[in-house]
């Protein structure tokens, strides 16, 4: 008896112990202490921003552009947790190693932001680049996260800025993983958006319990939702674990060879610093180098490529191509069209713009906003996603800009008035090959990524 009570002891103190050592490892500061905002700094905007009841509230300002309370610290590699409750009218964020400075569009804030987003689009979560890049992880990446936040009520959110990967939680639910080769060290801050009708003046946003991590930092487990990863021709262990692999290595041709011939092009194309480049021929379709197409073939698959277009130029990525069509000029297959809409005759062409980047070539249309079109010279991430049950989507810079179904009523009529209907059972093939296009114009490829679903 005694033995067991000493043991007892000895457990709780171990215990206890334990407990201690687990709680000075978090280290949480607080970087609100519920009465003052010493410790912040108003920037952009002049939206008002108060205590009340131990709450940080912030109110908009018509005609102010974003405004943001900002830590007078710089964190790099931290956790931060936070509570908030906004209006559902209006829309803001947390910023994250951002910066404001002189030099940088007169002090404009820039920067990473967890966006906060009541809105029926309910990217709440999702990781937006203020003042730069503008969106990097929406959920259409990570459609489950759509449901995490709470209209009119407190919410919980969670960062996690570690090393080059930054990832989110929306009430204890993952919201987005990012890795990025641009690491930057920055402030956070409390965003109240610019609003631009009188009748949006005072609504407010109310932020609690803001605490902060900055030492013996430990990742969370993974989660297994969807990355992001903006590092050139990289594969992150999250990313092999959710069973991505790099459909190019980046470094040669190994995986891939000339549409309807046995080798790689020997012109044409060109691999320099990571990067799968079609050289300029004149605008020809398949005239120079050619098309090449990987050597595996896929039926259901989620395919992410990076590409970077010319002023004017011409491209596409086309899957489900089987090559039994023998025919001259471009191989046959469902294209994910790359297009410079506003200098390429061919954006006007088709019907309803269904030549339009992003767009089902010659099919369906995309149906994007500005904000989701880079310009010529800037990187594009597109995605092709092909679910086991014929279900299509096509992404662009983190827009779903396309769905359909192959094989329906709805397709058969879409193919039957397309310049594909002189091909039997068009797109219908059970796997295929993924191609890239030789349009004779310069087109930069990198990152091409594939998960078989």
């Amino acid at each position: 008896m005694i033995k067991s009570i000493l043991l007892a002891i000895a457990l709780s103190i171990t215990v206890g112990a334990s407990a201690q050592t687990s709680k000075a490892k978090e280290n949480w500061v607080k970087l609100f202490n519920g009465k003052d905002l010493s410790g912040w700094k108003q920037l952009g905007g002049k939206a008002k921003y108060i205590v009340e009841k131990g709450e940080i509230v912030g109110t908009t300002v018509v005609d102010e552009p974003n405004s943001f309370l900002a830590t007078d610290k710089n964190y790099d590699d931290f956790i931060l947790e936070l509570e908030f409750k906004v209006d559902p009218r209006m829309n803001s964020g947390i910023q994250f190693r951002s910066e404001s400075k002189p030099e940088y569009q007169n002090g404009r804030v820039h920067g990473y932001q967890m966006e906060i987003d009541p809105s029926a689009r309910a990217w709440s979560g999702g990781i937006y680049d203020e003042g730069r890049r503008l969106w990097l992880y929406t959920h259409e990446y990570n459609e489950p996260a759509k449901k995490a936040f709470r209209n009119n009520e407190w919410n919980r959110y969670r960062i996690e800025c570690i090393g080059n990967t930054v990832r989110t939680w929306v009430n204890g639910i993952p919201a987005a993983h990012l890795v990025d080769d641009l690491k930057t060290t920055g402030f956070i801050a409390l965003q109240v958006h610019s609003i631009g009708k009188p009748e949006e003046a005072g609504r407010q946003i109310r932020w609690r319990n803001i605490r902060i991590q900055t030492s013996n930092l430990k990742p969370s487990p993974e989660t297994g939702i969807f990355v992001v990863n903006l590092v050139p021709n990289a594969l992150t262990d999250a990313e092999k674990k959710n069973g991505v692999k790099l459909l190019w290595n980046g470094i040669n041709t190994d995986g891939w060879r000339g549409a309807y011939k046995k080798a790689f092009p020997e012109k044409g194309w060109k691999i320099e610093e990571g990067m799968l480049r079609v050289m300029p021929a004149g605008g020809g379709e398949s005239t120079n180098g050619g098309d090449i197409v990987s050597e595996e073939m896929f039926n259901a698959f989620e395919l992410q490529f990076d590409f970077r277009f010319t002023e004017g130029a011409n491209s596409g990525v086309k899957y489900f191509v089987t090559e039994q069509e023998q025919n001259s000029g471009s191989a046959i297959g469902l294209e994910y069209q790359i297009l410079d809409d506003a200098k390429h005759p061919d954006a006007k062409e088709g019907v309803v713009g269904n030549r339009t980047i992003a767009s089902l070539y010659d099919l369906i249309p995309s149906l994007k906003p500005g904000q989701a079109i880079k310009k010529p010279g800037e990187w594009n991430r597109g995605m092709i996603r092909v679910h086991p049950d014929n279900r299509v989507e096509h992404f662009l810079n983190g827009y779903k800009v396309v769905e359909y179904q192959r094989g329906t009523p709805i397709y058969q009529a879409l193919v039957a008035r397309s310049k594909y209907a002189v091909w039997p059972n068009f797109g219908m093939a059970e796997k295929g090959r993924i191609l890239l296009q030789d349009h004779g114009n310069a087109v930069d490829f990198r990152s091409i990524k594939i998960r078989q679903l």
